[in-house]
């Protein structure tokens, strides 16, 4: 038998997190970009299937940085 692993839980793997679409907003215009600037994900990513994102969310990716603390990335969600 084999057991399931929340892999969201590991250590190795980054906080990730739904923006709303305020947020999304804010990033968009912070930055001066478009959703088409935005790095990719897949949808069939496992930590995005397990955080029930769908297409066109963006995710904020915050990972542990040992010069800055912590880096923070954004993220959208798209079909492969």
């Amino acid at each position: 038998m084999i057991a399931s692993v929340e892999i969201i839980k590991h250590e190795l793997v980054p906080k990730h997190e739904i923006l709303s679409a305020k947020e999304k907003e804010a990033v968009l215009t912070r930055f001066n970009a478009t959703e088409n600037h935005l790095p990719k994900i897949s949808i069939s990513d496992p930590v995005i299937e397990m955080i029930g994102a769908k297409l066109g969310n963006v995710i904020r990716v915050t990972r542990k940085s040992p010069t800055a603390g912590e880096a923070v990335y954004y993220r959208i969600v798209v079909e492969k």
